[in-house]
Parts: C-alpha cells; sequence; structure tokens
C-alpha cells in the first residue's frame, strides 16, 4: 500500500458519510447500561421517521463521563443516561428543534471535558473502533507510513526521546531511552510487547483504549518496532477484557488485509507482525519479567534484574515492553513533533495523562489532562466532589500500588515526583475519591489483602510478609493491637518494600505506609487504651 492508498480509502470513506450521525458509546460500560438496545431503539426510530437516508446510528468508543452512561452525541449535542424509550424525542429533535428529547443533555463545556486534553483519547467516542477505514480517515496509520519512507530509526527514536515521554504503566522510565537502548542490541531477533495487563483495582484506562481505538495502538507499536528492528509484536492482555480482545483481534485482521501488517509494509523492506497472548488474570503478570514468563508459556513468576528486557527478554532476545497508553503517545509524538509534546506538562513530567476518576465521586469515568493537574481540579472540579454531598477525605492514586493523599493536599501536581513526595505514585492511572465515612485502617487493609492474594510466593519478603501485614491490620481493626503492634507494622512494611524481589511486593505496603504517615489517629483510636 502506497500513501495515496490511503488518501483513496479516507477520501471513499467520507464520501459514503451520511451528513447526520448519531454516535452511541460502544465501550464496556456503556454496553453494561444498555447501550445496545438503545442503539437498535435509534436505529428503528430512524427508519420509522423516514431519515435513513440522512441519518445513520453510529457506535463509537468510550465517551468518558462513564458514570452517566449510557452516553449518546447527536451533532454535538450530548445526552446522558439514555434508555430505549428515549430514542423517538431523540431522533425527532434532528429535524424539529422545538422537540426537547427526554434524554437528560449534558454538556462539553462542563468542567469534566473542559479540563481535559485528548491526545490518547483524541478517537476515543468519535470514531467506530471496529472500522478501519474510519481510523484511515482521521489520519489513521499516515505517520507509519512517514516513518517508513521519510524518517530513518535513529530520527524517529530521536523524536520520542525530545518528546520527554516516560512510561505510562507505572515507573516512569524514559520511552526514549528505552528505545534506544533497544535498538543498540546486536542481537536478533528482537522483540516489540505491549503490557495490557491492567489489573489495579478501579482501573480502566488501557481497557478503554483497546476498546475504543486500538489501531492507534497497533500503528504506534509498528513505529516502534520500526525504530529499535523489531518484526514481531506481542499484545498481552487480560483475559477479564473479552470485548478489548475482540476488537484488538478485529483491528489485527482488518490491518492485515489491508497490509499495513504483514510484510514489506507500504513497500518498504520493513516486515512486522502482532499476535495477541491472553493473560488468565494474575496480577503480577503486569511486572514486566512475570509477563514475559506468561508469554514463553511459562508460570508468570518475575525474575531479578538485571539483565533487563531490552538486553535479555523473551527468550533471550532483546525486548521493548511499554504499555497501552506508551503506544498510544508515539502517532500523535512523530505527527506534531517531540518539541510540541514536550511543551505540555511539567518539567520532568511531560505531556499528558489518562486516569480513570473512580469511587466516591460524582463524575466518574475516564480522563485526560496535562501532567501538573492538581488533585483539587480533577477532584472537585472535575469530578465535583462526592456525589451524595458528604465531604471528600483522600484520594487513592496507584491502585494498591499507591498511596492515600488526604484532601488538605490536593493542591499538589500530579506527576511522578510530586506523588512521590507524599509517598505515592501516579501507577497506570486509577484514581479512588474516598469520603468521610471510609474507615483508612480498613482501606488500607482491603488492599492488603488484595496483594495477599495477588503474590507469585517466589520471594519471602512478599509471600510471608503481605499475610502478616493482613493479619496485623486485622488485628488492629479488631481492636486488640497495642502501640507496640502499631510500630511492627511500620517496620515489617519497610521491610517488605526493601527486600521483595519485583514492584508487586515493594509497592504493596504503600497504602499502609501513606495511611500511617496522614491518618494515624485512625490506627491509635483503635489500639487498645
Amino acid at each position: 500500500m502506497e500513501f495515496s492508498e490511503l488518501q483513496r480509502i479516507a477520501a471513499e470513506y467520507q464520501a459514503q458519510r451520511k451528513p447526520i450521525r448519531i454516535r452511541y458509546c460502544h465501550a464496556a460500560g456503556c454496553q453494561s447500561c444498555g447501550s445496545l438496545a438503545v442503539a437498535e431503539a435509534l436505529q428503528r426510530e430512524v427508519s420509522a421517521q423516514g431519515l435513513t437516508e440522512e441519518v445513520e446510528v453510529c457506535p463509537v468508543g468510550c465517551m468518558r463521563l462513564c458514570g452517566r452512561g449510557c452516553l449518546v452525541d447527536i451533532q454535538g449535542k450530548l445526552y446522558e443516561r439514555v434508555r430505549p424509550e428515549d430514542a423517538p424525542s431523540l431522533v425527532a429533535s434532528i429535524k424539529d428543534d422545538s422537540i426537547t428529547p427526554t434524554a437528560p443533555a449534558g454538556s462539553y463545556d462542563h468542567p469534566f471535558f473542559a479540563y481535559q486534553l485528548p491526545i490518547v483519547l483524541e478517537n476515543c467516542g468519535k470514531i467506530n473502533p471496529e472500522e478501519i477505514d474510519e481510523y484511515i480517515a482521521v489520519g489513521g496509520y499516515q505517520q507509519l507510513e512517514k516513518v517508513l519512507h521519510s524518517m530513518t530509526p535513529q530520527e524517529v527514536i530521536r523524536e520520542i526521546t525530545i518528546s520527554g515521554l516516560r512510561g505510562r504503566g507505572g515507573a516512569g522510565y524514559p520511552t526514549g531511552l528505552k528505545w534506544s537502548t533497544v535498538a543498540k542490541m546486536p542481537k536478533t531477533p528482537k522483540y516489540v510487547v505491549c503490557n495490557a495487563d491492567e489489573g489495579d483495582p478501579g482501573a480502566f484506562m488501557d481497557r478503554s483504549v483497546l476498546e475504543s481505538d486500538p489501531h492507534r495502538v497497533l500503528e504506534g507499536m509498528a513505529i516502534a518496532a520500526y525504530a529499535v528492528g523489531a518484526n514481531q509484536g506481542y499484545i498481552y492482555v487480560r483475559a477479564e477484557y473479552p470485548l478489548a480482545i475482540s476488537r484488538l483481534q478485529k483491528a489485527i485482521q482488518q490491518a492485515k488485509r489491508r497490509e499495513i501488517l504483514g510484510s514489506q509494509i507500504f513497500g518498504s523492506t520493513f516486515d512486522f507482525k502482532i499476535d495477541i497472548r491472553v493473560g488468565a488474570g494474575a496480577f503480577v503478570c503486569g511486572e514486566e519479567t512475570a509477563l514475559m514468563a506468561s508469554i514463553e508459556g511459562k508460570r508468570g513468576n518475575p525474575r531479578p534484574r538485571p539483565p533487563y528486557p531490552a538486553e535479555s527478554g523473551l527468550w533471550g532476545c532483546p525486548t521493548l515492553i511499554n504499555n497501552v497508553e506508551t503506544f498510544a503517545n508515539v502517532v500523535p509524538i512523530i505527527r506534531e513533533g517531540g518539541e510540541w509534546f514536550s511543551g505540555i506538562g511539567t518539567a520532568t513530567s511531560k505531556g499528558t495523562k489518562v486516569f480513570a476518576l473512580t469511587g466516591k465521586v460524582k463524575n466518574t469515568g475516564l480522563i485526560e489532562v496535562p501532567m501538573g493537574t492538581t488533585l483539587h481540579r480533577i477532584v472537585m472540579e472535575m469530578g465535583e466532589g462526592c456525589a451524595d454531598g458528604k465531604k471528600v477525605k483522600a484520594v487513592q492514586t496507584g491502585g494498591p500500588s499507591g498511596g492515600c493523599v488526604p484532601v488538605e493536599y490536593f493542591d499538589t501536581p500530579v506527576d511522578y515526583e510530586s506523588l512521590k513526595s507524599l509517598g505515592t505514585i501516579m501507577g497506570s492511572g486509577g484514581m479512588i475519591v474516598v469520603d468521610e465515612d471510609t474507615n483508612m485502617v480498613g482501606l488500607a487493609r482491603y488492599y492488603m489483602e488484595f496483594c495477599r492474594g495477588e503474590t507469585c510466593g517466589k520471594c519471602i519478603p512478599c509471600r510471608t510478609g503481605t499475610v502478616q501485614l493482613y493479619q496485623m491490620l486485622t488485628k488492629i481493626l479488631s481492636g486488640e493491637a497495642t502501640e507496640k503492634d502499631l510500630e511492627s507494622l511500620r517496620q515489617l512494611s519497610a521491610l517488605v518494600k526493601e527486600t521483595s524481589l519485583c514492584g508487586l511486593g515493594q509497592t504493596a505496603p504503600n497504602p499502609v505506609l501513606s495511611t500511617l504517615r496522614f491518618f494515624e489517629q485512625e490506627y491509635k483510636q483503635l489500639l487498645k487504651s
């Protein structure tokens, strides 16, 4: 395929589109709210009202305001909590402005949307994720064609390095440095792996991107493979994401048929294949060495590093591993340039970050904001605080690996360094808001129970330490603990953090340590008098 062929596909697709589009959210969240039934009702009404020549009902990916699904957009007007019985008035309002739809009207001017800067999510909620031609029509795969014919691998890596992009999976390692390390390795073959094993409770960022814009991730992986010299890619995604898996499979098949994946892509000498590997849901497989073991057909246990995957990864070969959001940033960086991306965010945390905002907050959903946006803006303005009138107490960032930040610190900018200074991490992007009624000791135990159940058991600190920490927290909650037990809790948390083999054990004590730091009084109130 040549660039002119992409242009032809885009032009043909645009020409056959009908002038009026009713877009409905087709992602997992809105499907659970009945969006498929809503779509059927809308289609019936379009036919019944004689509008089939002018109006089309279009499935799109996540429209972000997940807590108010099912979401429908008609010519830039947003409607929330749409039900099948709302279809007649929604369709009738297209031709008659005097008709007020029965579905509640939303607004893109609301702070939930107004403060967002969609880069990763720029196509989400706008295009049909199951149609490659629509992705091509909005510029899809043009950047892959561009790098193959106009840029050397070194130039691609240079743009990624200039951008300042850091890994969005949680560690925040400089992406350009990782790519350049893999590119310099003389051994072949080389592999590119997309880590889609998103397992944090309350997190759905990667799932939503895969469900909403799978071709963006495939294109980012292909550009990365060209840059580092790889010809085989793998997407490791958990089995609990059936819709994401289905759409990835369809996207890969479509790209193969269009000869965008496979041999001699865009008439170049570059070959690249992508296969999916489905994980059984072990949280530890989000750790890159455990993930690679699982891809190889082994038990998903982590191993010591070094050697790092860039030197010795899959089957002992150089391997580039990035997560979904990292790969989704590649296309806009190549399109707009590294300098453009580095101009967004803070001095050390560039670009935007996608978060899943959940918990005791009025507006739950998917958000993408510039790095450095404060927690106050995210929780209190975009999220509008607690839904039931209660006071916000804290926000948990980074899932089981993160910590709790109290409301007094909500002026903190969200970037890697600022969150670390508060004893938490950005992680992959989960944000769970808790209200004034939340027992912080109980919350810490909940996360410790999760980590206790998800440890692979390979190293003693994590295998036994998480169990003992859970037992200590249970003892405190039951009112049987003393001040000595509280000190033991601190010491054991520090020990597990410092001596565990992989990231699961190293970060498992974070919820305990952060709640001890900011909510120590709640612990002391539960001790024996």
